[in-house]
């Protein structure tokens, strides 16, 4: 496939973008106030990120539930410690253990840990730098008032402007955190929240239709909202509960369907796939293929839809829908991840790292599979591959691309894959279980690790 045309009758370049941008970001729930909206317009327009001066201004607290890691965007395997439960103890980035000084709540815009203490900016000082320490929670203190925005940053409520930032970038463990001001996509203040995958809760969204503590007897009525992604013979998909479903209709509500038994998730029948290509590059991981997906209870004609951890409505499609892998080690949660399904074809792609967000954009929710995720599609060919990271989505060099304005411009060529291994076909078979380890090089960059470690169940 040549090279897309881009003629500018599509294309915002960058300047333009953030004039329409602001403007957007004071008008649009006007505009939209009241109006029945396709999910495509509510997802560009609505949860698109729009630059945004004060973080605040997009503020609310985390869609997920219960005990929480808050993870750096920047990097994996490193979660916010708080360094003991006495006022004034430092907070810190340290490896992910995911004991008591890890686990975060949110509750009425304080972000809570052991119980009664708060998270806390030290003697309320609002300069650029300030240390964040943990300190007794009292009600209506405006140096414990936090939101977590959509973005996924963390805004201090009593100063509008400040967000809690990893200083430098810094990904070593014991760097202490700071505040600093709220800056347009700066990778410093994104952080995550997660789940270990040993200790998952009954549901992580309040409104969640099922499960993510879905044992280990797999079965075909299962309700499982946790999906795994980890190679071209171990991958979940996601579709509909009931059988003769559109995706559209129940995207919402979509359960985990995987090639692997012994994970509490429905199971992918022996059959359904003709064709699966798997590649992971230093940024992400994904499946591509095609099949008879009606066995998936996906209606057969149904040209599908796109599951993504936003959503139309900021909590995701499914709600509740859990992410995990292990080719860039035991047990990671991927918070950025995006999936079509129709009933003949599909692909999933989850990411990691500073660029997650571009790579697994999820603002093109019609432009399907191979608009998205260029890729092999071939009937015939099971196979893990390595590759080099796609173009992004949408992104023809200075200028974006926006669904809906017309022309639609042409899909990207795949990125370039190498060290293919194939396999004879895709079938079931049991899961080893996954447990995660502390590991000593996670300062080293991120890599895929070429040969998982599990301990078998």
């Amino acid at each position: 496939m040549g090279k897309p045309q881009t003629p500018l009758a599509y294309l915002v370049p960058t300047p333009i973008h953030s004039l329409v941008c602001s403007w957007l970001r004071v008008s649009l729930p006007l505009l939209v106030s009241g109006l029945q909206l396709p999910r495509s317009l509510r997802t560009s327009l609505l949860y698109h990120n729009f630059p945004s001066r004060n973080a605040d201004e997009l503020a609310y607290t985390s869609r997920f539930i219960g005990a929480l890691t808050l993870e750096p965007g920047l990097t994996i395997g490193k979660c916010l410690t708080a360094a003991s439960n006495t006022d004034g103890a430092s907070v810190t980035i340290e490896a992910c253990t995911y004991s008591d000084n890890q686990k975060w709540t949110f509750d009425g815009g304080s972000v809570k840990i052991f119980g009664n203490k708060c998270l806390d900016i030290m003697n309320g000082n609002s300069a650029d730098g300030t240390f964040l320490q943990i300190w007794t929670c009292t009600p209506n203190n405006g140096n414990q008032q936090f939101a977590y925005t959509r973005d996924n940053r963390l805004a201090w409520n009593n100063n509008k402007g400040k967000c809690v930032d990893l200083p430098g970038g810094h990904r070593a463990s014991g760097t202490r955190i700071t505040i600093y001001g709220c800056t347009d996509n700066n990778k410093n203040q994104i952080w995550n929240t997660g789940y270990n995958v040993n200790d998952l809760p009954a549901k992580s969204q309040s409104n969640q239709f099922g499960t993510n503590l879905c044992g280990t007897a797999s079965s075909q009525t299962s309700d499982c909202q946790t999906a795994y992604l980890n190679s071209a013979e171990d991958f979940c998909l996601w579709g509909p509960p009931s059988p003769d479903s559109t995706i559209g209709d129940t995207e919402h509500m979509n359960v985990a369907w995987c090639t692997k038994s012994g994970r509490g998730t429905r199971v992918i029948p022996n059959g359904s796939l003709s064709g699966v290509h798997f590649v992971k590059t230093k940024d992400y991981v994904q499946v591509t293929g095609v099949g008879d997906l009606t066995f998936l209870n996906i209606q057969k004609g149904d040209q599908g839809g796109e599951l993504d951890n936003r959503g139309a409505d900021g909590n995701g499609n499914p709600s509740g829908g859990l992410v995990y892998g292990n080719t860039f080690g035991p047990g990671v949660q991927y918070h950025e991840w995006t999936s079509f399904i129709s009933d003949t074809q599909f692909c999933f792609r989850a990411c990691v790292g500073a660029d997650a967000t571009v790579n697994c954009n999820h603002i093109y929710d019609v432009m399907g599979c191979e608009w998205n995720i260029p890729a092999n599609y071939n009937p015939g060919v099971f196979e893990t591959c390595d590759g080099d990271n796609d173009l992004p989505m949408g992104v023809y060099g200075s200028s974006t691309w926006f669904q809906g304005v017309s022309p639609t411009p042409s899909a990207h060529p795949a990125a370039s894959s190498s060290n293919c291994v194939p396999i004879p076909t895709v079938s079931s078979a049991p899961a080893k279980r996954m447990v995660v380890h502390r590991r000593a090089d996670l300062d080293a960059p991120l890599s895929p690790t070429p040969t998982p470690t599990y301990t078998p169940s």
